[in-house]
């Protein structure tokens, strides 16, 4: 943007540096802040497809359970109703089990929400604080 003298040159001294700086700033925060703001669309957008999958995924997967679960219970229904059902029952609690560790283990590697933009953040920080390596 020009001086009101209609010169493009910036305006000398200590007050054309601070605001030289200052715009840095701002072009910086608002680098940031479009970055945060693309993390959290991409975040949800992939959270709600997760929970549509996911939901479709179990119920179809409890619906398969639930039926091949009455087949055993049939089958075995004369000789070894009991086996049978505590069979199933121990499998249910098997997967139900290894479900619950993977979902631990997801939670845990997940990176928290805007990892991108605070580490952004960070190296600006460092930037001015006058370091050349993160950290």
């Amino acid at each position: 943007m020009g001086r009101l003298d209609g010169s493009d040159s910036p305006p000398a001294g200590l007050v054309g540096s601070a605001r030289a700086a200052g715009a840095t700033v701002l072009s910086l925060l608002r680098l940031r802040l479009e970055l945060a703001a693309i993390e959290l669309k991409e975040g949800t957008e992939l959270r709600r497809r997760m929970l549509v999958f996911g939901a479709v995924a179990g119920v179809f997967s409890a619906a398969t359970l639930l039926l091949l679960a009455l087949v055993v219970v049939v089958f075995f229904w004369d000789n070894y109703r009991m086996a049978a059902i505590c069979g199933v029952t121990l499998v249910y609690a098997g997967i139900g089990s290894w479900a619950y560790v993977r979902f631990q283990e997801v939670l845990r590697d997940t990176p928290p929400p805007f990892s991108a933009t605070l580490g952004e953040f960070q190296k600006d920080l460092d930037l001015l604080r006058g370091r050349d390596e993160p950290g």
